[in-house]
């Protein structure tokens, strides 16, 4: 695999996307406006057999093992995605996982030169952010100790400026 044949799909996950649907999430990504119309199209490719009852009721009321509907501690009916949605999205995490770890093999396997280039780099750029962020929670713990110190100090010695007090 060449530079100039990354698959579009890879492009297409690295290209930013202003608009953030609102909604009920499944592994982050919104069920009404990503999870849905996807699997009804799988379903219309005959890629998936998703039963249209999944479809055109995913979220479902929970229930107890005696059949009695599920409240939260605060009160709240509980409110679960159908089973077979969420099983569905777990198969295609999994799958993107699975994609996402066999392209970087593919890359460092057929361009490894690249990708040491690209780890050096990294590594080179990071090392300044990782020596900073190691000085500042250094200083930052020393503060805190000593903040912690004077305020045991000022515990220690409250009893005695009391005592003068009441004398």
């Amino acid at each position: 695999m060449s530079k100039s044949n990354t698959p579009d799909y890879i492009k297409s996950l690295l290209a930013p996307r202003t608009k953030q649907p609102q909604g009920r999430k499944v592994w982050s990504i919104d069920l009404e406006t990503v999870w849905l119309p996807f699997f009804t199209a799988t379903n219309a490719m005959g890629d998936s057999a998703i039963p249209s009852a999944s479809l055109g009721c995913p979220m479902r009321l929970a229930y107890d093992k005696a059949g009695q509907v599920r409240f939260s501690a605060n009160g709240k009916p509980v409110i679960r995605v159908d089973k077979v949605i969420s099983d569905n999205v777990r198969m295609v995490r999994d799958n993107f996982t699975a994609n996402l770890i066999n392209y970087a093999g593919e890359v460092m396997n057929q361009h490894s030169d690249e990708y040491g280039t690209q780890l050096e780099l990294a590594k080179k750029a990071g090392e300044p952010i990782a020596q900073h962020d190691t000085a500042e929670l250094s200083k930052a713990l020393e503060a805190k100790a000593e903040a912690e110190r004077l305020e045991a100090m000022e515990q220690a010695t409250a009893p005695d400026r009391e005592l003068q007090a009441v004398s």
